[in-house]
Order: C-alpha cells, then sequence, then structure tokens
C-alpha cells in the first residue's frame, strides 16, 4: 500500500483526484494481483451478506443459544414504526440494523467481520440505513466499504482492532470510525473530511473496555453497536458540516494504541472486569454454567453414591 497513515490518504487521494474508495482498489488489485472486477465482486458478496444479515435479524427469531439475547432489534424496528423517536428515524434505523445483525452473529448466523466479528452491526447499520434512505445503489455502498476498509487498515496497522488487545475502543471504535469516514465519503466529501470525521468518532471511545459478561459476544457488545451506529452518523455529520479533529486523527489512533496497551487484561476480552464482573453479570455467568454442573451429576453418583444421597437432601 502507498499509506500508512490517514494523512498519506489524503494527500494522495488529493493530489491524484480521487476517492478514497478509488485509491483502494487500485492498492488492492496491486497488493493482490487479482483482477479488479474480481475485487470488486468480492466485495459486492460481503455487502450481499450484510443485507441478509439485517433482513434475517428483522424477520427471524435471533435468540442466542445462551439465551441472553436477541428479539432488539425487532423491538427497534417496532418502535420507529410508530414515529415518536427521540434521536430521529434515522439515527434508530440505523441502531435497529446494527443490532440485529450483532443479534445474528450472537446466534451464530453469518455476517461479515467489520474488523471484527463483535463489532460486525455497526457498518451494515449505517450503510444499509443510509442506502434505504437516499436512494443510493448497491455499487455505491461496496465503494464505500473500500473506504472503510482503507480506514481500517490504517488502524490495524497503527493500533489495534480487536478487543482482546486493546479493549472495546478498538473493536467498536474502529467500526465507528470506518463507518463514520465512509459515510462522508458516500455523501461526496472530501478525504480530508473523510480523515476528520475518523478522528471525531474515535475520540468519542478512547479509554472504551472490553467487558463481555461470560465472555459471549453479547452483553454489552450488541447495544455497543447500536449505540456506535448513531456514533457513526453523528461523526459523518461533524465533518461534513466542516468540524475538524483539533487533534490530528493519526495522533488520536496513537493514543488508542496508548491507551490499550496500558489497559489492565481484565479489562480486554476477558470477562474478569467491568459489566462481566458486576453482580447480575455474574450471576448470569451462574446460571449458564448450571446445566454443565447438572451434566456432571450421574457421574459422580455412580463413582461414590453413598457420599452424593446426603448432598441430594441438602
Amino acid at each position: 500500500m502507498r499509506f500508512k497513515h490517514l494523512h498519506e490518504l489524503n494527500t494522495i487521494c488529493t493530489a491524484e483526484s480521487k476517492t478514497i474508495a478509488e485509491l483502494m482498489i487500485e492498492e488492492q488489485v496491486q497488493e493482490t494481483n487479482i483482477p479488479e472486477a474480481d475485487v470488486v465482486r468480492q466485495m459486492s458478496d460481503y455487502y450481499q451478506v450484510m443485507k441478509e444479515a439485517v433482513h434475517k435479524g428483522l424477520t427471524e427469531d435471533t435468540t442466542s443459544r445462551s439465551g441472553l439475547t436477541g428479539g432488539d432489534g425487532k423491538k427497534m424496528a417496532e418502535y420507529i414504526r410508530k414515529g415518536e423517536t427521540c434521536s430521529g428515524d434515522a439515527s434508530a434505523l440505523a441502531m435497529a440494523y446494527a443490532l440485529c445483525v450483532s443479534e445474528v452473529n450472537a446466534s451464530m448466523g453469518r455476517i461479515v467481520a467489520t474488523p471484527t466479528a463483535g463489532s460486525c452491526g455497526i457498518i451494515p447499520g449505517v450503510f444499509i440505513s443510509s442506502q434505504e434512505r437516499f436512494g443510493w445503489s448497491d455499487e455505491h455502498l461496496v465503494n464505500g466499504l473500500f473506504c472503510a476498509g482503507a480506514i481500517g487498515y490504517v488502524i490495524a496497522n497503527n493500533s489495534f482492532i480487536s478487543g482482546a488487545e486493546g479493549g472495546c475502543q478498538a473493536e467498536v471504535g474502529s467500526a465507528i470510525g470506518m463507518a463514520a469516514g465512509a459515510m462522508v465519503e458516500l455523501r461526496g466529501g472530501t478525504p480530508e473530511q473523510v480523515v476528520h470525521a475518523v478522528g471525531l468518532a474515535l475520540k468519542n471511545t478512547l479509554g472504551l473496555i472490553c467487558d463481555p459478561v461470560a465472555g459471549l459476544v453479547e452483553i454489552p457488545c450488541i447495544v455497543r453497536n447500536g449505540l456506535g451506529a448513531v456514533t457513526a452518523l453523528a461523526a459523518a455529520d461533524m465533518a461534513l458540516a466542516g468540524v475538524r479533529s483539533a487533534i490530528p486523527s493519526d495522533e488520536v489512533i496513537d493514543v488508542m494504541l496508548e491507551v490499550g496497551s496500558a489497559m489492565p487484561s481484565r479489562h480486554r476480552e476477558t470477562a474478569q472486569g467491568g459489566l462481566a464482573q458486576t453482580p447480575t453479570g455474574r450471576k448470569m455467568m451462574e446460571k449458564l454454567a448450571k446445566p454443565k454442573a447438572k451434566r456432571a451429576e450421574p457421574e459422580a453418583e455412580a463413582e461414590s453414591p453413598a457420599e452424593n444421597k446426603p448432598e441430594a437432601k441438602a
């Protein structure tokens, strides 16, 4: 790739009068030696998977195997139909779709990791709701995915994109930055505005820990995807309005690396801290562990029935 940092992405695109998507496609073709038509076709296939996941979340049972989550995307969609949203229908719909895709992931359905499975709802939520709102073609949205990919490439190579490495700021935060920047380009913004949108978005998630209850990508991950879609739209609007990231976006990415490196392991996807270790979080984890204990009882009785009878009475 000819770029490693966001400011380089902006400089190259501005000098060559290209969108970030156009540059990313060129670079990917050169890097992989795969014809452009095939590169674009593969990305188009990914976009179809995203659309299918939204549809599945709206129309099918998405109760997770743990039983902890599912159905919130449908609830949001039904709420929007009442016309009484607090955040506006555009934000609420992006939130609903993001919840749907995340719930499909939690129920073992097919999703596209953008950039990870734990943050898979944000880009589809923003993209598909915006496509319906503005009447965009699939081809336009596929270009947006290439722009998002370029942003994700920079973040991944200068900081983190996984919660296990850098906390949720790296996972959900990266997805918000990717969606915000891509949204700016989809709306006709300049590469410079795209870069500012990324910085504005990432600043809002710095320090966000990764604390999944019972170690499952469900609580609070799914809700964070829904709220992340709204943040992405807000950051895109700021950048399109001319708001700039006072701290250069590349420096914000450096801070993500600094904060994530200093984050204790209990806040990096280990379920040993944060919401996972609240009284309610621990109860949920214990409840999920109970069936395993019951399955172990018959074996224990077979080995030492006399010792186990008093325990059964207690």
